[in-house]
C-alpha cells in the first residue's frame, strides 16, 4: 500500500466511527441533553459535528503518515498505532457513556482515560513523523476543552 492510500483508509475509518458515535448521540442531543443545565461557555450544538469531522480527518492523516513508516520502525509503528486504535475505540465509547448511558460522571472519568491515550499517541507519533504528532495537537486541546465541559455538566446536573 502507498501512504495516499494508507491515509485514505484511516480517515475513512476514524469518520466511520465518528458515524457511528454520531448515531448514538443523534437521539439524545434531540430528547434528553436539551435538559441538562449547561455552562455558559457550553458551543452551540451545530458546531459539534464539523470540529470532529475535521479532527477524525486530522487523526486518520497522522496515523496514515505513521503506518507508512512501518517497513522502516516496524515495532515502533505497531506500538503508536496500537494507542491509536485504544484511544480511537476510548473516543467511541465516550459518545456511548455520555449520551446513549447519559451518565456524565461515568463518561467523566472514561474522558480522563481517553485524554491520556491521547497524549500517549501523540508522543508516539511525534518520534515516528512530527507532522503526525502536530495533527494530534488540535484534537488533544479539543478533548481537554470536552473534559471541562463533561466535568462541568455533571456538577451542574448532580442529584
Amino acid at each position: 500500500m502507498n501512504k495516499i492510500t494508507r491515509i485514505l483508509a484511516v480517515v475513512v475509518t476514524c469518520l466511520a466511527i465518528g458515524y457511528f458515535s454520531g448515531m448514538v448521540t443523534k437521539s439524545s442531543i434531540e430528547t434528553w441533553y436539551p435538559t441538562l443545565i449547561k455552562p455558559s461557555f457550553n458551543p452551540p450544538n451545530w458546531i459539534f459535528a464539523p470540529v470532529w469531522s475535521m479532527l477524525y480527518v486530522m487523526m486518520g492523516v497522522a496515523a496514515g503518515l505513521v503506518w507508512d513508516r512501518i517497513e522502516a520502525e516496524k515495532e515502533v509503528v505497531k506500538k503508536a498505532l496500537v494507542f491509536f486504535a485504544i484511544q480511537l475505540a476510548l473516543n467511541a465509547l465516550w459518545s456511548y457513556l455520555f449520551f446513549g448511558l447519559h451518565n456524565p460522571m461515568l463518561a467523566g472519568l472514561e474522558i480522563i482515560v481517553l485524554w491520556l491515550m491521547i497524549f500517549e499517541t501523540y508522543i508516539q507519533f511525534a518520534k515516528i513523523n512530527k507532522i503526525a504528532g502536530y495533527l494530534m495537537l488540535p484534537y488533544l486541546a479539543w478533548v481537554s476543552f470536552a473534559a471541562v465541559l463533561n466535568g462541568t455538566i455533571w456538577w451542574l446536573n448532580r442529584v
